[in-house]
């Protein structure tokens, strides 16, 4: 069984910054693709920003330029580094990790989210 953990939500004014954090954890054998989802309220869940294991990122358009997502595999970690936040960012943010267990059975674990509220 693999556990995620997530870190780092937060208030914080239009313009700011935030960092999460997503730790993975259990019985992990190799980790494919780190992935960022958030859901606002009334909304459907999207995606944020993904990492390959070989560090190819891709992000939502909304958030292109802004948002930057990188990985340490050492740590079995995954960020979220997020710039000038806007209000429309507001959401809980999810972490999504896809990978094989020790059994060599795939998993695909989620975290149990983080409240990122942006005020005008």
């Amino acid at each position: 069984q693999v556990q995620l953990v997530e870190s780092g939500g937060g208030l914080v004014q239009a313009g700011g910054s935030l960092r999460l954090s997503c730790v993975a954890s259990g019985s992990i054998f190799s980790i494919k693709t780190m992935d960022w989802y958030r859901q606002a309220p009334g909304k459907q869940r999207e995606l944020v920003a993904t990492v390959t294991s070989g560090g190819i990122t891709d992000y939502g358009d909304s958030v292109k330029g802004r948002f930057t997502i990188f990985r340490d595999n050492t740590k079995n970690t995954v960020y979220l580094q997020m710039n000038s936040l806007n209000p429309e960012d507001t959401a809980v943010y999810y972490c999504n990790v896809v990978g094989h267990d020790s059994w060599l059975d795939q998993f695909d674990s989620w975290g149990q989210g983080t409240q990122v509220t942006v005020s005008s």
